[in-house]
């Protein structure tokens, strides 16, 4: 263990042992107010439920009230980035494939056919693609980040860690709620569920959403496909709906079949060409939120509908409990975009002049995506437990994409053919021993094998019928040991060390050229505290880790070629600090928050990546001649789209006005500093600091379940640059305006 890792895990367990001390009880003049408990939190982060403080590695925990109150005015699952400790969720796809970064791993690649090493798992189920980690968040009872290698319980493709979601499933009481908002931009939430017990064992929960907004952004460039008589783009139409159906004909038996639907037609992400100017990282003056000039892209738009089944089935043994899930995902989109960002037959000069145009879309994709898992775990509270089993995971895609002769996309200059095709199988244990009343160790191995084929073929430009076919496979072993020390009632610590391990992967954007990239794997080590604090009204918990990465996989994107490559650095590291909690504040204020420290950095001293188009960026990496190009070596640099700092912060307030009645209000923030939107290092391309604001206020009645409020989104409007295109201009992309309305709901 390095160095580095140990002072911060001395520096984590010195201020454990701190809080330890008889300082933590209330003092008198607390005493004399009556205090308020922050309640435990149950998760489910090693497939069993147990209080968030006997996890022995970091976990933070999200429930429908936080997710309801960042998702008002239209937000969507981008919404969590900065609201976890080391959590960056970022796309350069609009609403439909966003990209997740734990600690700073990640990867930046925007191909439905992209790996990440970041899992969404939503109901037991994997969403193994981007295409499917977009599906929008509704009726949820919670949210778990979990930090760190995850892959004996969850698999491949989890060393930074995985996004675990938990929608309501139906119960024995008949049970509900409808809410609507509206607000600026005609945009309109509605969602309702419904629980209807059939019978003693046969429950039905209903769940829908209408996610809304108009178009509220002007194509001031006369396009022909452009409105005349109104805004072009900003809107969007999101349409979702889930059934469960919970059987359980006996004590020992319980099904539940889970059925869902999307139906998505909206706006792509608004690139904006020439808003930054060399050698500032700041927009300039010709950046309008509420124009752009596109000679292309058809207005941006998007379409995706995604269905899926999936089916758990649970027999309880009595020493252990048998539990089988499959799932199955089908998915279909169709997008197109003025990637440039401007108008290519602009005069020189113009601010919304691009050197050439290009535009480029989907024409079509479809996905299919199947997975099996049985699991058998011990029941009882003794002291060892133990849980085994096996998965199997199939995907097939096929992509159809284009790219345009900038007369609004009508006739493709280039169409590309491809189909991938993967799978992995695995099989995997863990158990734990509670060597004493204090002490709980836990450890877990799991095998997994992966294979995947690439076919591609230039339907339509040239090298004309070109076709590219490569395959990629390997196995890994992925494995974790912990321990879990109670301190005393109010404090557990601990620590982890873990491997994790993302598969081959494959580009083929670039058809005929073909990139692959082997396997990564990552050996993380963790250890820090969980504590309850004054009496139970406050909870804290902190990490520090390190990480290392062996072969880890990047995506080069952009540059003076355009291109869209993968390549392996020979390692790469990542260490840091996180905190985060909560505390009742007395008179009925509550602060929650959390802030984290993340170092990354490449390590490879040969590693050479394409820089910015026509020197457009002041570089400020060193330069290598390679033939004729410029390359920079980025030995050394952060990894993409990792903050080295963020921070989030929740103050909040309840004032009973009767028996049942009470004023609320709510104001969040959250905090992203110093990262590099590409490999590369470039003055222009460094975000300093991005942050956003929010605000919520109302009223409710709890005994009749009625509740009104008003909500501010993005509080102070801030533009905060979160991606960028450097092949031919300085071309940006920022976060969502000011979002503000009402929301008025029902519980019963």
């Amino acid at each position: 263990m390095s160095r580095r890792f140990a002072a911060l895990a001395a520096s984590a367990s010195g201020l454990a042992l701190l809080i330890a001390a008889p300082a933590m009880a209330q003092d008198a003049a607390a005493s004399a107010e009556q205090a308020s408990s922050v309640g435990d939190i149950v998760v489910t982060a090693q497939r069993r439920s147990e209080n968030i403080r006997d996890v022995p590695f970091a976990v933070t925990a999200m429930n429908a009230e936080t997710l309801n109150a960042v998702n008002a005015g239209g937000g969507d699952i981008l919404q969590l980035s900065g609201r976890v400790p080391s959590l960056q969720v970022e796309s350069s796809n609009g609403r439909y494939a966003p990209r997740f970064y734990i600690r700073g791993l990640g990867n930046v690649d925007f191909d439905f056919t992209a790996s990440q090493p970041v899992s969404v798992v939503m109901d037991e189920v994997v969403l193994e693609s981007v295409y499917l980690k977009g599906f929008p968040l509704f009726d949820v009872k919670q949210l778990e980040v979990l930090r760190g290698p995850q892959g004996t319980l969850f698999g491949r493709n989890t060393p930074a860690g995985v996004i675990k979601i938990d929608t309501t499933k139906p119960g024995q009481d008949f049970t509900g709620f409808g809410s609507i908002t509206y607000g600026n931009y005609g945009s309109t939430r509605a969602e309702a569920a419904v629980t209807l017990p059939a019978s003693d064992t046969l429950s039905v929960r209903v769940a829908a959403l209408w996610n809304h907004r108009d178009d509220y952004i002007d194509n001031a460039y006369d396009a022909p496909f452009a409105k005349k008589d109104g805004k072009d783009l900003g809107n969007f139409d999101d349409v979702a709906g889930r059934i469960h159906v919970a059987w359980t004909p006996t004590d020992r038996l319980s099904t539940l079949l889970t059925l869902q639907a999307r139906d998505y037609v909206g706006t792509g992400t608004m690139n904006r060409a020439n808003v930054l100017t060399k050698g500032s990282n700041k927009l300039n003056d010709h950046f309008d939120r509420e124009t752009v000039w596109y000679d292309g892209g058809r207005n941006n738009f998007q379409k995706q509908q995604t269905t899926s089944q999936s089916l758990q089935v649970a027999y309880d043994f009595g020493p252990a409990t048998l539990t089988g899930v499959i799932g199955s995902y089908q998915g279909w989109s169709q997008g197109d975009g003025d990637i440039d960002g401007g108008v290519a037959s602009a005069p020189v000069g113009s601010p919304h002049k691009t050197p050439f145009n290009v535009e480029s879309g989907t024409l079509s994709s479809d996905l299919l995506q199947n997975t099996y898992e049985l699991r058998l775990a011990s029941n009882g509270a003794g002291r060892l437990g133990w849980q085994v089993g096996a998965f199997y995971w199939d995907e097939r895609i096929n992509l159809v994409s284009g790219t345009f002769n900038g007369t609004g996309g009508i006739i493709p200059t280039k169409v590309t053919d491809i189909v991938q095709k993967s799978d992995s199988w695995s099989i995997f244990g863990q158990t734990n021993y509670q060597v004493t009343d204090a002490l709980k160790l836990t450890g877990g191995v799991r095998y997994t094998d992966d294979s995947r084929d690439y076919h591609g073929r230039i339907t339509v430009g040239t090298p004309a019928n070109a076709t590219g076919q490569v395959s990629v496979g390997d196995e890994q072993v992925s494995w974790d040991v912990s321990a879990l020390y109670e301190l005393n009632d109010n404090l557990n610590l601990f620590a982890r060390v873990a491997s994790g391990y993302r598969g081959p992967s494959i580009q083929g954007r670039n058809l005929p050229v073909l990139t692959t990239a082997d396997s990564e794997t990552v050996m993380s080590y963790e250890a820090g505290f969980k504590a309850r604090l004054w009496d139970g009204r406050a909870r804290l918990n902190a990490t520090a880790y390190l990480y290392d990465v062996k072969d880890m996989q990047f995506t080069a994107i952009g540059g003076i070629d355009n291109s869209n490559r993968l390549i392996n650095a020979d390692k790469g590291q990542g260490y840091g600090l996180e905190v985060d909690g909560d505390v009742y504040l007395g008179a009925g204020f509550t602060l929650a928050g959390g802030l984290a420290w993340n170092h990354t950095e490449i390590k490879d001293k040969d590693l050479l990546v394409a820089i910015c188009g026509n020197h457009l960026c002041t570089i400020t990496d060193p330069i290598v001649k390679v033939g004729a190009n410029d390359r920079a070596a980025i030995d050394g640099n952060p990894f993409p789209q990792a903050p080295e700092y963020s921070a989030n912060l929740t103050l909040s307030y309840v004032r009973p006005i009767g028996d049942s009645q009470e004023l609320f209000a709510s104001t969040d923030w959250v905090m992203q500093k110093d990262f590099n939107l590409f490999l590369y290092e470039a003055v222009e391309f460094h975000q300093d600091t991005n942050f956003e604001g929010g605000l919520r206020a109302g009223w409710r009645d709890l005994n009749r379940g009625l509740e009104a409020a008003v909500y501010v989104r993005n509080i102070t409007d801030e533009a905060n640059v979160i991606g960028a295109i450097d092949f031919n201009n300085l071309t940006a992309f920022v976060n969502e305006p000011r979002m503000y309305g009402v929301e008025v709901s029902k519980r019963f």
